[in-house]
């Protein structure tokens, strides 16, 4: 059975359960009031009747019963209405004298209270009463007061649905419950059945196509989608589906791409790797199978091949280890406090002497009064370093290279400028990628941008910052970047 469908019967079931249960009520509530109305119809109709009896004989004589001409005139009464019950009471209600069929009478005296209320009310409110023949059961009832020279000497208390008549309503109410009531509360219940189960089917037809959605998203089509969500009973829950859909499929795109880019990256770290050790590896064994016979020069120019060759893989090795942590969230960056323009000339003295070998141009150029920024110094150094590095890589001889500082708003820009062959405009947005290499360049030579810039990007991430990249063919190219400055005090 589906879900969909399953959910429908249950609320199918807890329908006819809730009308079952409501059935039910409803027969015990008419069952009370029923025989409400039957008692109060007879004390209205035969509420006089103790009057009539009081007026008609004289029933105590100096307080006592005059048996003599009273039962007469009682038994007369029970003739003619044979379910009641009469009693002669004193004034503090005991029995003293009584006429009923059958039983005998259980109690010895009668509550007074609800008979003073029915003589104050004239017998028009509906009152119950104590049945002297069944303790602790009240019925419907007739009352007069009894006077003798103008004192209260009893009260006439005549119970008007005897046991026989509370036996045979009984017994008749059981068979109109049988024959109509029945009848009339299955009529009633499969009707309402019928009309509910409409109705729920009706209601949740939208549940059922946000069923049937779910399914075939968890199947796999990532494209489904609850269509009307601004209309229906489920538009909030169709709206929040649809959102977590579009996340999940983004999700699932972005993590497609970073496995495209990953093998990606093997790829390329797998060929940048086997090359300087295919050139170490090549050089040694020349080393060792001519020994002897090569010279000193010989010698010393294969050593230092294979030095090289050395330094650039521990250097691409330790690009991917740095890398690798950074993308991991593994460095946080330690904040503080210092002079960026400070940082520049250090680095600038330290890429002097490569420059001078390459005959390159190095110049600095900061503005006078820059003032503080607040960053991880270790972190914003390899930056300025990754990208100088950049720079010389590309530069050729006789060619520049510029680091200017200059004051912005809230933040310092860095500047590094080189004179390259420039970055082709359809390449300039994926440099910082992982190991995105350039190859249409103006040297046509391949000699990528690595991890560098990658890490360059990574680094300003989490600092809050973007890097931006200006270069034409032929050109050179520049990178710009901003790092916040501290409070105005710390400026120089």
């Amino acid at each position: 059975m589906k879900t969909g469908n399953k959910l429908y019967w249950k609320i199918s079931i807890t329908l006819l359960l809730l009308l079952i249960i409501l059935g039910i009520g409803y027969i015990l509530i008419s069952s009370y009031t029923s025989n409400r109305y039957f008692q109060e119809v007879n004390q209205r109709l035969y509420g006089d009747i103790a009057s009539h009896l009081v007026k008609e004989t004289k029933p105590l004589v100096n307080g006592v019963p005059d048996t003599t001409a009273t039962h007469d005139i009682m038994h007369s009464m029970m003739v003619i209405n044979p379910s009641s019950e009469v009693y002669l009471l004193n004034p503090e209600g005991k029995i003293i004298d009584y006429v009923v069929p059958g039983k005998s009478v259980e109690l010895e005296s009668v509550d007074l209270k609800p008979v003073k209320e029915f003589i104050d009310n004239e017998g028009k409110s509906y009152v119950l009463g104590d049945d002297p023949r069944n303790e602790g059961e009240q019925k419907v009832f007739s009352a007069a007061p009894i006077f003798e020279n103008e004192q209260l000497s009893g009260y006439a208390y005549i119970i008007l649905a005897s046991e026989k008549q509370t036996e045979i309503a009984g017994s008749l109410f059981s068979s109109y419950i049988l024959k109509s009531g029945v009848f009339l509360f299955f009529t009633t219940l499969a009707v309402a059945l019928l009309v509910g189960l409409i109705a729920i089917w009706y209601l949740t037809r939208s549940l059922r196509e946000i069923i049937k959605t779910f399914r075939r998203f968890k199947e796999g089509d990532y494209s489904a989608r609850i269509s009307g969500t601004t209309e229906g009973d489920f538009h909030i829950l169709s709206g929040t589906f649809n959102e977590m859909a579009d996340t999940i499929s983004g999700n699932i795109e972005q993590l497609q791409s970073i496995e495209r880019l990953r093998r990606e990256l093997i790829a390329n770290v797998s060929h940048d790797l086997r090359t300087p050790l295919a050139i170490m590896q090549g050089y040694i064994e020349t080393l060792l199978m001519k020994k002897d016979k090569i010279g000193k020069e010989a010698r010393e120019k294969y050593l230092n091949i294979v030095f090289n060759s050395s330094k650039k893989l521990s250097g691409l090795v330790g690009q991917l280890f740095e890398y690798s942590k950074l993308e991991a969230n593994e460095i946080q960056p330690e904040k503080e406090a210092f002079q960026l323009s400070d940082l520049a000339q250090d680095v600038v003295a330290k890429y002097k002497i490569l420059t001078d070998e390459k005959k390159i141009k190095l110049e600095l150029d900061a503005e006078n009064g820059l003032p503080m920024v607040f960053a991880d110094l270790g972190l914003v150094e390899r930056v300025i370093q990754n990208l100088m590095d950049n720079a010389l890589k590309f530069t050729p001889e006789n060619g520049t290279i510029q680091l200017q500082l200059k004051k912005g708003p809230e933040s310092v820009e860095v500047c590094i400028a080189d004179s390259g062959p420039g970055i082709p405009e359809e390449d300039q947005a994926h440099i910082f990628e992982r190991y995105r290499k350039t190859t249409n360049t103006a040297s046509s030579t391949n000699k990528g941008a690595g991890l560098g810039l990658a890490i360059v990007k990574k680094i300003l991430d989490i600092h809050n910052s973007t890097i931006k990249v200006s270069s034409r063919l032929n050109e050179g190219a520049e990178f710009i970047f901003n790092l916040p400055t501290t409070q105005p005090a710390y400026a120089q």
